[in-house]
């Protein structure tokens, strides 16, 4: 059997045996035609790595349009028992599973296995399962745990991000410390239907705005960079707020809170009221709310208590028409 002439990962040339075609045209390692030994079929046209016309031979080893060489026949995989690719495949990650799965039928049913699925699932997923609802897979309970629902009596929502498996979470308004929060005059609580809670807090008229909240991180998956935001709406009738830096701050309780700034109504005005601050990036979310990022922290194994505060020290106006959600508690750069 003759050999023919491929291209390596680096397009350079290389012999690769198994044809059983006569001499035709190859590409040597600057891209040019040239004769390549042991086949009978006659020249065939292909297009080379700048778009120009070459001749290509017909082999068993093909090559794809950006030059680099394809090689068909079985997989070292396919000898493997399901199982073990199952095991393989539980080492990586919920998104790198549905990507594999794509690769063959083998992979497709490796990946359906609940030992999969199990691995990706947290430690205490049993408390987290809802009990009235039977699942057929863990898949099936995976993937209903990444759609967000409330615990702890309606104070938290909780979900899995989808890519990762790691926990998210979002304290309820009602969980949050406001100043005059109790106070009609000041706060109203709500209902929304678009709202995840039974009730959201929104500003109706005031001077101090000053809230905050904390949470045990053993809600949280240890060993996780995580960010924190601030989730709200402004209503089209506000005031007190164009242009004005809000203080924000997350940290560990008993350690120093690094302190940033948002703001929920920024103008264009080329001349502010308010001295300029940096800005934390605020967002329109695809549930229709916005959030705005209060910081970040990295999550140890050991549990421990994180705080949050968001407050005006820059002016004492009134001001109104804010209308909060909570505060989201989600891997740093997922959404």
């Amino acid at each position: 059997m003759g050999q023919i002439q491929g291209v390596d990962s680096k397009g350079k040339g290389k012999d690769v045996s198994g044809s059983m075609v006569d001499p035709k045209d190859g590409v040597d390692s600057k891209g040019k035609g040239k004769q390549v030994p042991g086949s009978s079929a006659g020249p065939t046209h292909g297009v080379d790595s700048k778009g120009k016309g070459k001749e290509v031979s017909s082999s068993l080893v093909g090559e794809n349009q950006s030059g680099g060489e394809i090689i068909t026949g079985p997989s070292p995989f396919d000898y493997l028992p399901e199982d073990c690719i199952s095991n393989i495949i539980s080492f990586t990650s919920p998104r790198d599973a549905c990507v594999s799965s794509l690769v063959s039928k083998t992979f497709e049913s490796a990946v359906q296995s609940d030992s999969v699925w199990e691995k990706f699932l947290p430690l205490d997923y049993t408390s987290l399962a809802p009990a009235s609802r039977p699942f057929t897979s863990k898949r099936e309970l995976y993937f209903t745990l990444c759609n967000h629902f409330l615990i702890e009596d309606g104070k938290k929502s909780f979900w899995l991000e989808k890519g990762s498996g790691k926990k998210c979470v979002m304290l309820a308004p009602r969980q949050l410390w406001i100043t005059w929060g109790s106070s009609p005059e000041y706060w109203q609580w709500i209902s929304m239907p678009e709202s995840r809670f039974e009730e959201v807090a929104e500003l109706r008229n005031v001077c101090a705005f000053e809230m905050g909240g904390s949470m045990n991180t053993q809600v949280l998956s240890p060993g996780t960079h995580y960010s924190a935001y601030f989730v709200y709406k402004i209503r089209n009738r506000r005031h007190g707020l164009r242009d004005l830096p809000i203080q924000v701050g997350v940290g560990f309780k008993g350690q120093d809170m690094p302190k940033k700034f948002i703001c929920f109504d920024v103008s264009n005005d080329r001349v502010k009221q308010w001295p300029r601050k940096e800005l934390m990036k605020s967002e329109k979310r695809e549930d229709g709310w916005i959030e705005a990022e209060i910081g970040d922290f990295f999550n140890e194994e050991d549990c421990d208590e994180i705080e949050v505060s968001i407050v005006d020290i820059t002016s004492g106006n009134w001001k109104c028409g804010v209308i909060i959600e909570g505060i989201e508690f989600r891997p740093k750069d997922c959404r």
